[in-house]
């Protein structure tokens, strides 16, 4: 049997994967009395293509359950073919105006089916026979995965405002050549689809048989969606056909951080567009120290944000010179596109508070073509999508809206509210690099304002203070953030507040916000809260700490050496006390000291960081020197150190008074 003449897989197909199941109909087997006329009422409907989608496929052969191919299918006998297709094809000819489909014999499981595919038709509206022994025509149209009569279901005025109105992207180019369409992408997208036209080699008999051209007198003529998705750049044909990001640092008026156009066929627009917008969505996932469940978020879901641009590229209309248009902003994603909805769909729709109306979609190609590519969805599927993944991530719900002219389109995809706090304190940055603090503090405080659960925010907004000296708006922020926040999510903000403390020389202030660590802080935070204890010489608050996330420590070259600092420090307290005579503290001094050298070595392990390396085996020679080491490997450490920081003097000082106070018999 010759090679498939479908632009997509069969088993796609039958699986409706690059195609609405409301394009497909099945039938079982063949009678012409009873199939035959339904067949005729479904290839007339296809071809009168009243919602744009560019027709359907009829697959004989294969029989359905619950609007779902039974496989492995029926099949069709080999010697009843040549009769089903020569039945089809004559009485075609009596739909009004003549209209025929394509025919494509396929094998799948080693069972013969027949393949109708009647693409949307150049001179709707069409009409078939009623019935064998029934006169006269009725034009009938798809309504969802229904056949129906269009003059029965009230439907006939709007399709009959469709006569002659091909859509754009399905026109003729008669000003380009076929020549500009690049055969080896018309290739790549055969291969992307495992389309069994990729063995085609004839370049004009492919085209004609994907239908991006078709003969004009004595030659060939692209058609528009051919240049869309084949020419080296859709916009060397159709002005404004790419697609403009720019990322603001505020407001509408605000300042330009970048912009970026993305230009080529559309299809390589849209790739490219979307993995630079996915490079902005950060992603955030935190496993709270008590809890077996994740919490995390992403700043824009990857399915939201496919769907509303993919959306914006497949229905905007190619006649207008307005490329797509994506706005990013702190808080907000903004896609805008040209012209707006079509008339009779409202905001009501959009908002999921009424089902989609069946009105035509403005470009019936290109949408095929994403289908069968998997970058865009069934109809009607796509904004249900949006609204389920944003709701799914913790993000406020997408919003729509166009103006009376409907000029424009626009979906705004607000950003995750964590998210959009890391963007402002990317503004402010930007702010206070180019030497304007003022500004930055007010950008900051205007976040804050908008958004005071938010910990990122609060936290550097606390930092700012303090180091101004602004204590009593600090305690104010943080007095608010702490009402209104969980407990168990206040632990960044209040380590950043007692670090800021710290550094501003405020340590009593600073302590006194030691009681409000929350009993489930993640590791991280409760690392960092640690540390600050340690450095408010709070060293058995410090180790309590510390000893909750050893484990979390054991790879953390930091920690580990911030933990073993804690116990010589708890160490040293014993020993100043005169308590090592008692065998209990003694022993417990011991075991601090074993303990810090075990951490130690371990740090010098996991750090390639000279800084840190030196520092650690200065700290394992003085813990040597306390347990009465061998005086070659306490010396030896602190040679390593040396070797490591030879600019830092303490190590060399350290080790001259060692060797003067064993000459002394110290």
């Amino acid at each position: 049997m010759a090679h498939s003449i479908l632009s997509i897989n069969i088993k796609d197909l039958l699986q409706f994967r690059g195609v609405e199941s409301s394009r497909i109909e099945f039938k079982a087997s063949w009678d012409p009395k009873v199939v035959g006329y339904q067949v005729l009422h479904t290839v007339c409907a296809f071809a009168n293509d009243f919602q744009n989608l560019n027709g359907g496929y009829i697959v004989l052969g294969v029989a359905e359950e619950g609007g779902r191919a039974i496989l492995p299918p029926n099949g069709l006998a080999v010697e009843t073919l040549d009769d089903i297709q020569k039945w089809i094809r004559g009485h075609c000819k009596q739909l009004d105006p003549v209209y025929q489909p394509v025919f494509s014999p396929e094998v799948v499981e080693g069972r013969l089916l027949l393949v109708i595919w009647a693409p949307g038709g150049d001179t709707r509206p069409y009409k078939a026979p009623v019935a064998a022994k029934e006169k006269g025509k009725k034009y009938y149209v798809r309504i969802g995965s229904e056949t129906v009569d269009a003059e029965a279901n009230g439907l006939l005025p709007q399709l009959l405002e469709l006569t002659a109105r091909v859509p754009f992207d399905d026109r003729l180019a008669l000003q380009a050549r076929v020549e500009d369409m690049r055969f080896a992408k018309v290739m790549e997208f055969l291969r992307n689809v495992n389309s069994g036209l990729a063995e085609e080699t004839d370049a004009q008999a492919l085209y004609r048989r994907l239908r991006i051209a078709r003969p004009v007198n004595a030659h060939d003529a692209p058609v528009n969606v051919g240049l869309m998705l084949f020419s080296e750049d859709a916009e060397s044909w159709f002005q404004g056909a790419r697609i403009e990001v720019v990322q603001f640092i505020e407001g509408t008026s605000g300042n330009v951080i970048e912009e970026k156009y993305f230009r080529g066929d559309i299809y390589a627009q849209l790739k490219n567009c979307l993995e630079y917008l996915e490079s902005f969505s950060s992603s955030y996932t935190e496993k709270r120290s008590q809890h077996a469940l994740a919490h995390g978020w992403v700043s824009y879901p990857s399915l939201a944000l496919r769907e509303a641009v993919v959306n914006a590229v497949y229905h905007r209309s190619y006649e207008t010179r307005e490329p797509v248009k994506i706005n990013l902003y702190s808080d907000r994603m903004e896609i805008i596109s040209y012209p707006g909805p079509i008339a009779g769909i409202e905001l009501e729709h959009l908002n999921q508070q009424k089902p989609m109306p069946p009105f035509p979609a403005r470009n019936r190609r290109i949408g095929e073509f994403l289908k069968e590519l998997r970058m865009a969805e069934g109809r009607g599927t796509g904004l249900p999508k949006i609204f389920s993944a944003m709701q799914a991530n913790g993000s406020p719900a997408p919003q729509f809206d166009f103006d009376a002219a409907r000029s424009y389109f626009r979906v705004i995809l607000p950003a995750h509210p964590e998210y959009a706090a890391i963007t402002v304190l990317r503004d402010v940055a930007y702010l206070e690099s180019k030497g304007d603090p003022i500004a930055a503090l007010k950008k900051l405080e205007e976040g804050w304002n908008r958004n005071k659960k938010s910990s990122a925010i609060t936290g550097e907004l606390l930092s700012k203070l303090v180091a101004g000296g602004k204590f009593t708006a600090a305690k104010t922020v943080y007095a608010s953030f702490k009402a209104e926040t969980p407990p168990m999510f206040c632990g960044v903000v209040l380590n950043r507040y007692i670090e800021a403390l710290l550094e501003a020389h405020k340590d009593a202030e600073a302590a006194k916000l030691l009681g409000d660590m929350p009993k489930e802080a993640s590791a991280r935070e409760t690392l960092d809260f640690a540390i600050s204890c340690k450095r408010l010489k709070k060293y058995g608050n410090a180790h309590r700490y510390f000893e909750k996330i050893e484990k979390f420590l054991s790879e953390d070259p930091k920690g580990l050496h911030e933990f073993a600092q804690t116990k010589m420090q708890l160490a040293t307290k014993l020993y100043s006390e005169h308590l090592l005579h008692i065998p209990q503290k003694r022993e417990a001094y011991n075991r601090l000291l074993h303990e810090a050298m075990g951490q130690l070595g371990r740090v010098v392990q996991l750090t390639d960081a000279d800084a840190r390396r030196a520092w650690a085996y200065r700290d394992l020679a003085r813990v040597k020197r306390w347990l009465g080491f061998p005086r070659k490997e306490i010396e030896s450490d602190y040679r390593r150190a040396i070797n490591l920081l030879p600019e830092e003097r303490t190590f060399r000082q350290e080790l001259e008074r060692f060797n003067i106070n064993k000459k002394a018999g110290r």
